[in-house]
């Protein structure tokens, strides 16, 4: 090897020497003020029931189909009111759908958000009755935190349905 070749090669060591960070970062890491809130994906396929007509706390999006009125209980389910009367709705149930973000009918059918899948449910409000048709799995994303993270450390067969908040100070 020529002298020119190895003073070339010697320098171009040097400049990729000063890629590598020698030194101790003086910012600490970045760390998520969230933690995500997982159950197994069992207890989700199982969270889906009819019940009393319950108080509404935090309501969300509204639909209405025919003389049926669904108001949404974020994360929670949906209220269900007789709205035959549209002066006076009468409470008629509580569609209990865990991780629920979203509502849509055709016919009896729902169509719901439920955390990553879509599920179908056939709904006779006369009868008082409620049953799965259907559940499409990881259809929609899973659910990122406020900040926009990923949860990376969720158990295999678990799914996100919410994030709390944590307390980083030591």
């Amino acid at each position: 090897m020529t002298k020119p070749k190895f003073l070339f090669y010697l320098f171009v060591c040097f400049l990729l020497q000063s890629c590598y960070p020698w030194w101790e970062p003086t910012e600490p890491e970045w760390e998520s003020q969230y933690e995500p809130v997982a159950i197994a994906r069992a207890e989700l396929d199982k969270a889906i029931e009819l019940k009393s007509p319950q108080e509404i706390v935090n309501s969300g999006k509204i639909y209405v189909k025919d003389d049926l009125l669904f108001i949404g209980e974020e994360g929670k389910g949906f209220h269900v009111f007789d709205n035959s009367d549209v002066l006076n709705p009468e409470k008629s149930g509580f569609i209990s759908v865990l991780a629920c973000t979203d509502i849509a009918m055709r016919n009896n059918v729902l169509y719901i958000n439920q955390a990553t899948d879509l599920i179908t449910l056939r709904f006779n409000p006369e009868e008082e009755s409620l049953a799965l048709v259907k559940r499409v799995k990881n259809t929609f994303p899973e659910l990122r935190s406020p900040e926009g993270e990923r949860a990376y450390d969720v158990e295999n067969n678990s799914v996100v349905i919410d994030w709390k908040l944590i307390n980083l100070e030591k």
